[in-house]
């Protein structure tokens, strides 16, 4: 959820449910399983447009993409995980939006953010 609807505890209650039991990437979490699950939640700061692609640090940016209907968005540990360059984590979530990975040289809307980690 980018933008908040709501109090953040109604936001993370609703946000846990719905990865656990709704994602379409994964399969619903079985009840056995719950004591295995761990969580981890990202409270993202405002989005502010790009403007200078030199304003994305790895590791303190997030990222949104998008251009038309397509929209993408990276948490700024993603890119840190992969060890992704600046360009790299550009064109991964151009991926993740499913616009070619060139995208974000191609008129698509660029977003960064800062997040929060609670683990």
């Amino acid at each position: 959820m980018i933008e908040p609807q709501g109090p953040l505890y109604r936001n993370v209650s609703g946000c846990a449910i719905a990865a656990a039991s709704r994602d379409s990437r994964f399969k619903p979490i079985k009840l056995a399983e719950l004591p295995e699950v761990e969580f981890e939640i990202s409270v993202l700061s405002p989005v502010e447009k790009v403007t200078d692609l030199s304003a994305i640090e790895i590791g303190t940016h997030g990222l949104i993409v998008s251009r038309g209907n397509a929209r993408g968005l990276l948490l700024p540990q993603v890119a840190i995980q992969h060890q992704w360059s600046r360009e790299e984590f550009l064109g991964e979530t151009c991926r993740k939006a499913g616009l070619p990975p060139t995208a974000w040289k191609q008129g698509a809307t660029v977003h960064r953010f800062t997040a929060e980690v609670f683990p």
